[in-house]
């Protein structure tokens, strides 16, 4: 199963493919798309589905796990992040790829076992499950490593119970 997990955001895209094989997930690639604040808001947003779209052909994951869009403290964040999020979608659905959305406790419960799992215990985690020499960063990439290893187990959760195509 390979799954690539998507932390949306205009600024800053944490992508993050990673396979398990014989039981283990192991890192395929990470890293972020970054996008300049002084461009234009569409010619941000082509450029994450441009590089997004290079990265599904390139490792040709089998399921997307992306964050359902969540508000918090800051609100005028969640309408670029939403635009970014409806770009991702739409590279997934281009692409035929099933995508599993999750809330940020639920990626927290499946990858560290509690829901309000701190940054720093979420990157520590990420960091021991998939074997690497440092913690992944910025913030949006072990959060989007994080996503990945999630939707992993719900994928094969769900396969196991035919839920997914």
């Amino acid at each position: 199963m390979r799954a690539l997990g998507i932390d949306p955001g205009t600024a800053i895209c944490g992508y993050g493919v990673v396979e398990q094989i014989n039981g283990r997930i192991v890192p395929k690639t990470f890293g972020a798309i970054t996008t300049d604040s002084k461009a234009r808001m569409q010619d941000r947003l082509l450029k994450i589905y441009m590089e997004l779209d290079i990265i599904v052909k390139k490792f040709q994951p089998q399921v997307m796990g992306v964050e359902k869009l969540f508000f918090g403290r800051n609100a005028t964040t969640a309408i670029p992040v939403g635009q970014a999020r409806g770009i991702v979608l739409l590279c997934a659905a281009q692409n035929k790829l099933d995508v599993l959305e999750m809330t940020p406790n639920e990626v927290k419960m499946s990858v560290t076992g509690y829901g309000g799992a701190t940054k720093e215990q979420i990157i520590y985690m990420v960091t021991k499950i998939l074997n690497l020499a440092e913690p992944p960063a910025p913030d949006d990439v072990a959060d989007a490593l994080a996503i990945a290893i999630s939707a992993t187990y719900e994928a094969n959760s769900l396969a196991r119970r035919n839920l997914l195509a």
